[in-house]
């Protein structure tokens, strides 16, 4: 479980490099600068649980799994925006943009949580 915890927040930093980056670049900063917070490494190392999950839901259809994992990705999103918000530590605020719920999540996110739970779920029944 060690390993997927390191893998899971390895990967999760590289995705959020990459997403920030290309959001810098369409709103035209030809630079592409991404970035992350160290206190995300934790964060995206809780999708290590998808692993266990999926050998409990494996017989669940694919839309259904994505579901679960979207649920669970804004639960963990919140929660741990929530303790990190109070003690002034939290690296994003959603504060103001389309669809959000107490600047901590996002809903419009909801079919890149989806994408994302699935490509943990991949990963990480490849890695064991």
């Amino acid at each position: 479980m060690k390993r997927q915890f390191l893998l899971c927040g390895s990967v999760g930093w590289c995705m959020e490099v990459m997403w920030t980056g290309c959001h810098a670049l369409l709103s035209g900063e030809p630079t592409m600068t991404g970035k992350t917070s160290l206190l995300m490494f934790p964060i995206y190392g809780c999708a290590s649980v998808i692993g266990p999950v999926y050998k409990k839901i494996a017989g669940l259809p694919t839309f259904m799994r994505g579901c679960l994992y979207t649920s669970g990705i804004f639960l963990t999103e919140y929660t741990s925006g929530a303790i990190l918000k109070h003690f002034h530590m939290c690296p994003w605020d959603y504060s103001g943009t389309p669809f959000e719920y107490k600047g901590l999540i996002r809903f419009d996110y909801a079919p890149v949580w989806f994408v994302a739970g699935l490509f943990f779920e991949k990963l990480l029944t490849k890695s064991s």
